[in-house]
């Protein structure tokens, strides 16, 4: 019985082999082996495009910097050190035409924003990291971040002016 069925699986596989030869196989120069030549051009094209892509790149960085450092007003040193690396220096959520990992705190009133810090340092909202910066807060220092966040409009609007 064993010898019966490995007979036939022989014959389904030697058919199968001859069957892809008499097609022009993917190997021997058939049409399939013209598909194989044009991926090679085509991975010589990308590379190509990914070195223009790479220059195009690097000027674009550099313009995006050049446009955040103009629409750029100051911050303290307070805000820099605890909100700027996730709601960007300010607070639009964005660095550098990047999103940033925090949301967009500009714009917000004194009062939302006092209200969301609290809730952050109290765990009432859930967020480890705005929970560890604000673990060992006072309301006091809570309240002046609050209260120059809340500024940021103005402060942009006096930098066009």
């Amino acid at each position: 019985m064993k010898n019966i069925i490995a007979g036939i699986a022989t014959l389904v596989v030697l058919s199968l082999a001859f069957f892809t030869l008499s097609k022009g196989g993917a190997y021997h120069g058939g049409e399939h082996g013209k598909v194989i030549k044009d991926f090679d051009n085509a991975s010589n094209i990308s590379k190509q495009n990914e070195v223009k892509k790479d220059k195009g790149e690097d000027e674009l960085s550099t313009l995006r910097e050049k446009a955040g450092n103009i629409g750029t007003f100051k911050v303290s040193q307070k805000y820099k050190s605890k909100c700027a690396s996730c709601h960007g220096a300010n607070g639009s959520g964005y660095q550098n035409g990047r999103a940033m990992m925090g949301p967009k705190l500009y714009g917000q009133t004194e009062e939302q924003i006092l209200k969301s810090l609290i809730e952050f340092q109290e765990g009432r909202k859930e967020n480890i990291v705005m929970r560890g910066l604000l673990i060992s807060t006072d309301r006091d220092e809570l309240k002046e971040f609050a209260k120059e966040i809340s500024e940021f409009p103005a402060r942009a609007e006096a930098l066009n002016n």
